[in-house]
This record gives structure tokens, sequence and C-alpha cells, in this order.
């Protein structure tokens, strides 16, 4: 069995284990014709089936090619999906808010999704899926109570150049597979052009970095560009706390987090 296989393989019984020991058997993913969620959504429909709802949550800056591709693998894997749409309170809050930048149009959407998401599960009685990649997530390229909430996240510790090769064993649309990536928070949106470098680039560093534990001259002696590697430095500790549950003020003998730890699935 190749590695992809196994990886594949491996988070099926990963997502069946974790979703089903809280007693909710169906999911939903948010759908945005990007690389990331076909691939969680694909792995989730091999292992839910029918028990999967992929939400597509369009705004004014989607661009009609990721919508389209959104529906091309729904149609591809016969997945169930619905559209709500984010548009008329994003519409709204930006009357309210007319000198919004980018930086806070593309959190408040990311936030709007994620509120109609979990309302959706709620009324599904169903487990939010996380769609963010290690990449990501190292690098705190992400909306704190947005793309990065979520219950079960698969692709978490998998780099955006390892989702990139998962999803063309799983046989996902070659479409979402080539194009840039882009979140569609904004017109003209392009995750590699927000980091300043491609995901293979910071990929190499971060495995040699996170991985393998160099030291920052280690690395540079390999070749990888010292600015890069001082940016990626820098997001990791900067965006720590966006990896982390809220830090919580000690003042009793077992305070949550810190002293009163348990399983997230203990049970009495």
């Amino acid at each position: 069995m190749g590695k992809y296989a196994q990886i594949s393989d491996y988070l099926q019984r990963f997502l069946d284990d974790e979703v089903r020991k809280t007693g909710i058997k169906r999911v939903v993913v948010g759908l945005s014709g990007g690389l990331d969620s076909a691939v969680v959504a694909v792995i989730a429909h091999k292992t839910f089936k029918d028990d999967l709802l992929c939400v597509k949550m369009p705004s004014q800056y989607s661009s009609q090619s990721s919508l389209d591709d959104a529906d091309a693998l729904c149609r591809d894997f016969s997945m169930k999906a619905i559209t709500a749409s984010i548009e008329p309170m994003l519409r709204a809050y930006e009357e309210l808010n007319p000198n919004m930048d980018n930086l806070r149009k593309g959190n408040f959407s990311s936030r709007m999704r994620m509120s109609t998401l979990f309302d959706i599960s709620a009324r599904e009685n169903a487990l939010v899926l996380g769609t963010s990649n290690k990449s990501e997530l190292m690098l705190g390229y992400g909306t704190l109570y947005g793309d990065l909430s979520s219950a079960v996240n698969p692709i978490g510790d998998l780099y955006k150049s390892e989702v990139y090769e998962l999803a063309d064993y799983l046989g996902v649309t070659r479409s979402i597979i080539d194009k840039a990536p882009s979140a569609d928070l904004w017109d003209g949106q392009s995750d590699e052009d927000d980091l300043g470098y491609t995901y293979a680039q910071l990929d190499e560093a971060l495995k040699l970095y996170v991985e393998d534990r160099l030291s920052k001259e280690e690395i540079v002696e390999k070749g990888i560009d010292s600015k890069m590697l001082d940016m990626i430095i820098g997001r990791i500790f900067r965006n720590h706390f966006k990896r982390k549950m809220p830090v919580i003020a000690k003042l009793t003998s077992r305070t949550i987090n810190h002293d009163f730890n348990y399983p997230r699935d203990i049970t009495l």
C-alpha cells in the first residue's frame, strides 16, 4: 500500500472514530471549490457517505470558477450539497463599515462562513470538519473563530504540498488541483501572494524547521532563503495563540487547561 493510500485509509478510520464516539453520525464541510475543502470532503464522503453534507457559502467576492469547481466535485463524487450565501450579511456589514480594508473584509467573511456552518451543523445534528492544513496552521494563515474553527480536523498534520499529492491520489477534480490557491476573501486574493512565497518553498523550509528541528543556520546552509526563513519563524511564534485554547487565569486548585486535563472523549 502506497503512502497516500495509507494516509487516506488512516484518515477515514480517524474520522469515523472521532465523530461516532461523540454519539453524532453526521458531518458538514464548508466547500469553497479549493483544494483543502475538496480533499476533506472526499475523505469524509468515503467515510460517511450520505451522512456528509457539503455547504457552499459564496459571497460577492467568490469567483465563478470556484463555484463551478465545487459543483463539479459534488457531481464527480455524488456528494450532497447546499448553498448558503453570506453575501447579504457581508453587504449589510460593509454598508455599516464603508472603510473596511481587505484584511477586515476577509476576517469577517471567514467568521460569517463559520457561523453559518456551525448553525447548519446544529440544524443537522452534525459535526463541523476542519479544512486547515499544517502549512496554514504553523504560519497562522487563517482567521481565529473563522476557518480555523472546527470540531475535528483530518488534514491539520499534512503540509499543503502533501495535500496536493493526497488530492491527486483521491482523484479530486483536476481543475481544483491545478488552480492557484485562493480563499476568495476579496477581489483578486491569492494565498501565495499574501505569503510572498509558494507553498512548495514554504513547506521545504517548514519541514526542516518543524520536523527536522534544524537551527536557522543549518537551514540556511541547505540553500533556504534567510529572509523567507525569518518570516516563517516569526509567524510561527507570533501566531502561536491561534493554535491554543484561550488562556484562563488560574485562581483555584484545578483550572481548565492547567491541571484539570482529561481526554476530549472522556466518559463517566
